[in-house]
């Protein structure tokens, strides 16, 4: 499925080096917040194989967060869907070991990592911030590989205008939420995070054109 008109992408991105060339490499669907959505958008990065296939990446919404302590976190509303690629258990592109396959739980992880990563307790002395942010990407981690457990409820968003179940939680930090998009064989897998924008009220879609996203 083509989520851009390619053509007209890469000759207006030609020599600027922007973001949406690796978004234009992927072999599968970027997904992003669908057209009830009127604010700003734009993109984050995607992350690639060592063979340089693509495999995952964000689309951003509202306000771009930071990590200054000097902007609350209160202030900020955004949210970032995580598009991740559908993929079987395979061999590493130098035939060397196994990759593992994506699943839900991948997007979860993805998702929650993202959100560590634009969050900065401002109490906290920043000589400590490394401490804590690996303990708290290690309970992401856990709470990712155990969708079933009691920090998830459910919670069913239009995904192209069809009902789908997600499996979402909050934290003092935000709220993290993951699925799957019905794409047949892709398989692609959707996460999202974010901070003063509800999630019960979003939808997602495929993104038709991503210049829409690099202004």
């Amino acid at each position: 499925m083509e989520t851009t008109s390619r053509a007209a992408a890469q000759a207006d991105s030609a020599g600027a080096g922007r973001k949406v060339d690796g978004y234009l490499l992927a072999a599968f669907p970027w997904y992003g917040l669908d057209e009830a959505f009127t604010g700003p958008r734009w993109l984050m990065q995607v992350g690639a194989a060592a063979d340089g296939t693509v495999e995952h990446g964000g689309t951003g919404h509202g306000e771009e967060p930071t990590i200054r302590v000097e902007t609350p976190r209160e202030s900020e509303r955004f949210a970032v869907v995580v598009t991740v690629a559908g993929r079987p258990v395979r061999r590493s592109a130098d035939g060397t070991g196994v990759l593992d396959a994506t699943s839900v739980s991948t997007a979860a992880w993805l998702a929650g990592s993202g959100l560590l990563a634009h969050t900065w307790p401002s109490q906290m002395d920043r000589a400590l911030r490394q401490d804590w942010l690996d303990q708290q990407t290690m309970l992401a981690w856990e709470l990712a590989d155990d969708l079933g457990g009691e920090a998830w409820s459910e919670l069913l968003l239009p995904v192209d205008g069809e009902p789908t179940p997600f499996r979402y939680r909050e934290s003092e930090y935000g709220w993290v939420l993951a699925g799957s998009a019905d794409e047949g064989s892709d398989g692609v897998h959707i996460g999202a995070y974010g901070r003063g924008m509800s999630a019960y009220g979003l939808g997602f879609g495929v993104v038709k054109d991503l210049a829409a996203y690099d202004g």
